[in-house]
């Protein structure tokens, strides 16, 4: 394991206990987090990206204040859903928050989850191309963006510019170098993660798996992630991929800790996301020696290069700052981390 960041949804709601009562609150909280999170040594700060909820949404504004907020933390999101992109728009914004960052983005970016809405993209003005499904819509969408990340120099110039042009066809400013190979698929299937390792994507599994043997979700897991490494060397790829996964993992220090966490979730659960039967992975919460031994049997983690912890963001910058340190102090480094 080389490196641990956290995976914030950004719940905000007024239910009792929730320190993230308004969109102010989880924005501000976001970022500090992520600084509280330098400060630990975590090596990541990752959101989640939901529209039409109380959630984070709109991702750049967030990535660009915490990358103005800190110094080494890797920045990103865990997924964009890109049904809801406009590709030359992102590429602008994500280069711009990348510069702000110093190059520290790390970009997932998906067909995206089932939504709050029905066809909510349409409601950004996007609509699918005759033929186009929403998931290959979304799938095209995330490869044009990728594609326009080179920066080579697509647009036909105004004779009559309002500023001179450089000479040659015009690229999308600001350009970041280096930003394209930081992107990352979210994959659910094991045909996805194969798909991302042709067109050269670093891979996201998540908690939540397409159930296509049967097995422990772990185990699943495991071999999607081998089957994209496989995919990424046929294809003839130069440089080493990364890979993350996503876990709800605590560490039981004390009484507060037992009572959020403290009961039993060592089962992964079958769902069913509309005709995808879906396995979901199970949540690992015990005191700090025992909770080493079960994560050293997740099969997935350890295929992984990267582990990202999904947190509690409605309890607070304090509580979630205690539950990455206690991780990161008593059971990562047995874990092979640093």
């Amino acid at each position: 394991m080389k490196k641990i960041g956290f995976l914030s949804f950004g719940h905000w709601s007024a239910a009792p206990g929730s320190e993230a009562r308004s969109a102010r609150d989880v924005l501000l909280q976001s970022i500090d987090l992520a600084v509280a999170a330098e400060e630990l040594g975590a090596d990541g700060a990752y959101y989640r990206v939901h529209h039409f909820a109380r959630q984070l949404a709109s991702p750049f504004p967030l990535l660009s204040a915490v990358g103005a907020k800190t110094k080494r933390i890797e920045i990103g999101t865990a997924v964009i859903d890109m049904r809801y992109e406009n590709p030359f728009y992102m590429v602008e914004d994500s280069g711009a928050a990348d510069i702000i960052s110093g190059g520290r983005l790390q970009l997932g970016i998906s067909r995206g989850s089932p939504e709050q809405v029905i066809d909510g993209w349409r409601h950004f003005g996007i609509a699918p191309k005759e033929g186009e499904n929403e998931t290959e819509m979304g799938r095209r969408h995330g490869e044009e963006y990728f594609d326009l990340l080179r920066g080579e120099g697509f647009a036909q110039p105004n004779p009559r510019p309002m500023f001179p042009n450089p000479p040659g066809l015009l690229r999308l400013e600001p350009h970041s170098n280096g930003l394209r190979e930081r992107i990352w698929w979210g994959s659910a299937s094991n045909e996805t993660a194969v798909w991302a390792a042709k067109k050269g994507m670093n891979l996201q599994s998540s908690t939540l798996k397409k159930d296509e043997s049967g097995e422990a979700f772990h185990v699943q897991q495991a071999k999607q992630i081998r089957l994209y490494r496989q995919a990424w060397k046929d294809a003839g790829h130069t440089r080493t991929p990364r890979v993350s996964v996503s876990r709800s993992i605590f560490a039981l220090m004390n009484d507060r800790d037992r009572a959020y966490f403290g009961r039993d979730e060592s089962l992964d659960h079958i769902g069913q996301i509309h005709d995808l039967r879906a396995i979901f992975g199970r949540s690992y919460a015990a005191e700090p020696e025992q909770l080493v031994e079960l994560l050293k049997e997740d099969e997935a983690i350890a295929e992984a290069d990267t582990l990202l912890l999904t947190v509690p963001n409605q309890l607070g910058v304090d509580y979630n700052a205690h539950v990455m340190e206690s991780i990161l102090k008593h059971v990562a480094p047995a874990l092979g981390w640093r």
